[in-house]
């Protein structure tokens, strides 16, 4: 990440906080935001509505659990704490409690590869931690261990948490994680969907990671991929 100024980073994550519940994903007080910075890490405080939150409003923190200024910080502190520290491949840490995801959330499912959009949380499933008491290290613990290698997965009986290098990305993947979380409650009206196969799974994971390198969506061996008119003469 390159380190921006601290009064951009906190206009950033009041903004992102706001979108977070104009967009559905979260409700009230809610879900809370954290962006790494040169001190440690920003994270949102406690019981302050969104709407009410304002830059000097966000708690600075560091690694070792202490804060600074005179709000708390998000009762859940320690996840945002723990996944920053263990994760150098992300900046921002982004809970909220979706209702299809959490609805998913409260029977223990994780969403399995039944849509290859499942591959964008970076894996062929995105999993479902075992529940643990808010705030707890106990829940920091288990979303770890649903987290390893995926950029989102859900807390069982809680919600969802999604990872980004940006807060943009963090909560574009919450969006969908929540998309994918409502197309699988409905697809199960019809019945238990049929899953997509790893090895497929590992072309559309191969194929995302192919785009986000701005390289063409397109499979070795295959010739049709998109050219300038200068490429063609």
């Amino acid at each position: 990440m390159t380190l921006r100024t601290d009064d951009a980073l906190r206009e950033e994550m009041v903004a992102t906080c706001r979108r977070m519940n104009e967009s559905g994903i979260n409700q009230g007080t809610a879900g809370n935001l954290s962006v790494r910075n040169e001190g440690g890490f920003l994270v949102t405080p406690t019981s302050l509505p969104y709407d009410r939150m304002q830059p000097e409003d966000l708690v600075q923190m560091s690694f070792d659990g202490t804060y600074e200024g005179p709000r708390r910080p998000s009762s859940e502190w320690r996840f945002h704490r723990d996944i920053l520290a263990a994760r150098p491949d992300v900046d921002c840490v982004l809970h909220c409690h979706s209702v299809y995801a959490t609805t998913l959330a409260v029977h223990h499912h994780e969403i399995p590869s039944f849509h290859y959009m499942t591959a964008v949380a970076g894996g062929t499933t995105i999993r479902c931690s075992r529940y643990a008491t808010f705030g707890t290290q106990a829940l920091s613990d288990a979303a770890l261990e649903a987290l390893e290698d995926r950029l989102a997965c859900l807390l069982g009986q809680h919600g969802q948490i999604a990872l980004g290098r940006t807060m943009a990305s963090a909560l574009a993947l919450a969006i969908e994680v929540e998309t994918l979380s409502r197309l699988y409650v409905q697809a199960r009206v019809l019945g238990e969907p049929p899953v997509l196969p790893d090895e497929e799974m590992a072309r559309v994971i191969q194929q995302m990671k192919n785009m986000s390198y701005g390289h063409a969506p397109d499979l070795d061996g295959v010739n049709d991929t998109p050219g300038t008119r200068s490429t063609f003469g």
